[in-house]
């Protein structure tokens, strides 16, 4: 066992099982204060929500309560474990609700036996959340699960494995475009995946600009193309007509290669055939589709983005489902739809862009942080993410038509 697995399993044990708990938010010290929380007091609040059901946003949490919800069947890159061995993640991801955007969270493992149990549990208990972040489902059945819950449930529901990934991975594409002096719009891209991420991060890219006829997407029998016969109804969105098979004839002249798969797929030939200043996003965790250290060693004209935190240009959708939530629980918003993801994907593109903070500096212990090459999507500790995501989404949501409350005051700060 590594030093750093034994350091982990002792965080989740000690001094105390688990990363979460819950809190008491009102005085519980005196006879009249129990008299005011349960019998008879609690009748007061009762009432009123049965006279008007949106009052349960007044008189409880329900208004600042996501639920994170899973049956275990894609952890991380770990695979189909179960409920039980999902909820250190799920537990992990209430966490950090709490810790960037200070959302009350639970987590939720569902045993189930078909898909449709699945979507009725979660529908039947819905109204107790404000949101529900959906997590670690495997393809194609998360597909059929969020967009059925959106249709049954009244709040926001988000798979985060597909649009928190698209998300960041937009923002920081299309900042890693520009600095590469290339346009979304004609860029030929490779996305080595046709799981739930790789689909929810080429839609998103579509909606900002790509061409459809420009992706290629592979899987595990190579190139996605019209002639191919044992296609799902979503890879098949992305079935390109093309003579090309491999991942050696998708890359070539390629402007951006989209890992969401495993690791050491991209070997230095096929990134040494890619575009002049190409763009590689080698997301897959912990190891990435290319080590950086011999992305950089093949090209030097590159821009290269992971999803670990021990190399520049993190893709970590911490950067976004947090405000996502925020801003769509702010304004009690019915649902997350296309408008308020391509804010979310703006707002933090923009912020890249803008002079780091000098506690940002600190907390990611570097004397320097420059929109370029090296910098083209914030750090999670940024303050500026709450703020300025939450508020664009918000803005996003009221202008769309899904917000049920006004801009709140204290964005209009």
């Amino acid at each position: 066992m590594s030093d750093f697995t034994e350091q982990a399993l002792r965080y989740h044990a000690e001094p105390r099982p688990g990363k979460i708990g819950i809190e008491i938010t009102k005085p519980a010290e005196t006879v009249t204060d129990l008299a005011l929380a349960y019998s008879p007091g609690v009748a007061a609040p009762v009432r009123e929500i049965a006279k008007d059901a949106d009052n349960v946003y007044k008189y409880t949490a329900k208004g600042n309560l996501v639920a994170v919800i899973t049956n275990g069947t894609a952890i991380l890159g770990l695979g189909n474990l179960g409920p039980m061995a999902s909820k250190p993640v799920m537990e992990g991801k209430s966490l950090l609700f709490k810790r960037f955007a200070n959302i009350d969270s639970i987590d939720i493992e569902v045993t189930h036996r078909t898909t449709e149990e699945f979507i009725n549990t979660v529908a039947n208990i819905a109204d107790t959340f404000g949101g529900i972040n959906l997590e670690d489902i495997k393809a194609p059945e998360c597909f059929e699960i969020e967009k059925e819950l959106i249709k049954r449930c009244n709040i926001p529901v988000f798979h985060d494995d597909q649009h928190g990934t698209a998300i960041v991975t937009a923002a920081g594409l299309l900042n890693a475009l520009e600095i590469q002096g290339k346009d979304i719009s004609t860029a030929t891209i490779v996305c080595m995946g046709a799981g739930a991420a790789a689909i929810a991060c080429m839609e998103l890219l579509i909606k900002c600009g790509a061409q459809r006829e420009y992706i290629y997407m592979l899987d595990t029998k190579g190139v996605i193309h019209t002639r191919r016969e044992d296609l799902n109804k979503y890879k098949t969105l992305f079935a390109n007509n093309t003579d090309k098979r491999t991942l050696l004839d998708a890359i070539e002249d390629a402007d951006v290669f989209v890992g969401v798969s495993g690791p050491n797929v991209l070997s230095a030939e096929a990134l040494s055939l890619m575009a002049a200043n190409p763009v590689v996003f080698a997301c897959s965790n912990p190891d990435p589709e290319i080590e950086p250290e011999l992305a950089h060693a093949t090209r030097d004209d590159l821009i290269m983005a992971t999803g670990r935190s021990d190399y520049p240009n993190q893709v970590n959708n911490v950067l976004c489902f947090p405000f996502i939530f925020r801003g769509a629980l702010d304004v009690r918003a019915s649902e997350i739809n296309a408008e308020m993801k391509i804010a979310a994907v703006e707002a933090i593109r923009q912020i890249a862009k803008e002079s780091v903070p000098d506690a940002v500096l600190k907390a990611s212990n570097v004397d320097k942080l420059e929109f370029g090459k090296t910098y083209i999507i914030p750090k999670p500790m940024d303050p500026r993410l709450l703020s300025r995501v939450a508020k664009a989404v918000a803005q996003a949501a009221i202008d769309s038509g899904v917000a049920r409350l006004p801009m709140p005051e204290q964005y209009m700060e």
